[in-house]
């Protein structure tokens, strides 16, 4: 009886296999496009620096040498779906051996809705950064970068592309004592921001330009209902890149008045020519005028100068990565000089970088510095600035870089910090970046 059950025992296991296969074989597989995504990231960078000299002395107390070591660690976090986006980048930034360990914040905190038709709107805390970041960047070598509380909309799409950002800052959620945002009490050196940005990139032409219109308010520090004064900026920036050649122009105007109701008259402009004969080398010249108050305050060493100005042509850098320009050791349009006036400066520049081994940059340049004003008993010419550094990928996401700068001043450059003995200034660092993606998933 139990081999008669055998065969039909068999054969049921052999229809159910063949049922099983023909189960699998109808199954689609699963081609829908994943709609989450999740990343987390990670930098952590040290800053090691040696200073002689540097920034104008407005104490009057002489300080020849600074070292130091900062850090600087960000946790960032990323999440889309769909049309949203969400970034939220919490930092520490501080130096060894600091009272209170530091400072702890948020980097970044936005959430952004992009349609499929190129429109998008992005609200929260956020970096801008536009062009080659001459009037708007993150400025990330500081340590504290730069961050906006905004809100931004526009469109990009067809070689088209078009922001509008809007600010509104105040001290405090208060009840009481109006509106008033001093910058000496806030985050920001303004109430107010409005900002319109168009670029446009030609089509089969390597050609491209941006206008940008910019309206500051700010408000006099030492008043219980200050008055806001508005500042307008307005100007443009092209690129032209044909082959090996790329070259850079730009020009801005400022106009309005400044805290205390001076009328305001400045302008710069910039050209940059870069040739690349080979992927490991490249050369760039270049040149910044940036216009100066009229008889800037620079009195001898000792003596009082006093000269009431009836209009700031002085140019403000408002907020751009001002690290990569006027050379780099910062000593120009960092903090104003004697006075809070501004001489104004001249940066003629060469500079290259090649890469002889794989992960390895060497970078040499030069700057002549001059100031755009004539200053009365003093010659116009700063210094000349030599930078070197260095620049080597360790691993994956593992870098090394150092540099050093030397400057030899002049006589006008000790007027305008107030100190003697200016005219042999050294800056060295080395720096260690750690920048790590932790994790990152797609569903």
């Amino acid at each position: 009886m139990k081999r008669r059950f055998i065969p039909l025992i068999a054969a049921l296991c052999v229809c159910g296999s063949l049922s099983a296969a023909d189960d699998v074989a109808t199954v689609a597989p699963d081609t829908t496009p994943p709609n989450q995504s999740f990343e987390l990231g990670l930098q952590l960078m040290t800053r090691g620096e040696i200073r002689r000299g540097g920034l104008p002395n407005v104490s009057g107390v002489r300080q020849d040498k600074a070292n130091f070591i900062f850090e600087r660690t960000r946790l960032s976090i990323d999440y889309s779906y769909k049309w949203l986006s969400l970034r939220f980048t919490p930092q520490h930034t501080g130096v060894w051996g600091q009272k209170g360990g530091g400072t702890l914040g948020v980097y970044e905190a936005w959430a952004k809705l992009t349609a499929p038709n190129g429109l998008f709107a992005q609200v929260g805390r956020q970096a801008l950064s536009y062009d080659d970041e001459r009037i708007l960047g993150s400025n990330d070598w500081a340590m504290l970068p730069l961050a906006h509380d905004a809100l931004r909309i526009g469109y990009e799409g067809h070689n088209h592309k078009v922001h509008a950002i809007v600010t509104y800052n105040q001290k405090a959620e208060n009840m009481n004592g109006g509106t008033t945002y001093r910058s000496d009490e806030g985050a920001y050196p303004h109430k107010t921001l409005q900002t319109l940005w168009y670029h446009y990139d030609v089509p089969t032409f390597p050609l491209s330009a941006s206008f940008l219109v910019m309206n500051v308010g700010v408000e006099p520090q030492g008043e219980e209902e200050a008055k806001i004064r508005y500042q307008q900026l307005f100007g443009g920036y092209v690129s032209y890149s044909p082959d090996r050649w790329k070259a850079e122009g730009a020009y801005y105007h400022q106009t309005g008045k400044d805290e205390f109701g001076i009328p305001i008259s400045a302008f710069m402009g910039s050209a940059k020519v870069t040739f690349t004969p080979s992927p490991v080398g490249r050369v760039s010249v270049g040149y910044d005028y940036l216009s100066g108050d009229d008889n800037p305050v620079v009195p001898q060493v000792g003596a009082i100068g006093l000269v009431r100005r009836t209009k700031v042509r002085g140019f403000s850098t408002v907020y751009g990565s001002h690290h990569k320009f006027y050379g780099a050791m910062d000593f120009f349009y960092f903090s104003a000089y004697y006075g809070g006036y501004t001489p104004g400066l001249q940066n003629l520049y060469v500079c290259g970088d090649y890469s002889p081994v794989r992960n390895l940059t060497l970078t040499a340049g030069y700057h002549y510095l001059a100031v755009a004003s004539k200053i009365q008993d003093a010659d116009r010419t700063l210094g000349h600035e030599l930078e070197l550094s260095a620049s080597y990928n360790v691993m994956k996401f593992v870098r090394l870089s150092a540099g050093y700068s030397f400057m030899h001043g002049t006589h006008t450059l000790e007027r305008l910090q107030q100190v003697e003995g200016k005219n042999k200034l050294h800056w060295g660092w080395i720096m260690l970046s750690v920048t790590p993606r932790i994790f990152s998933k797609k569903w």
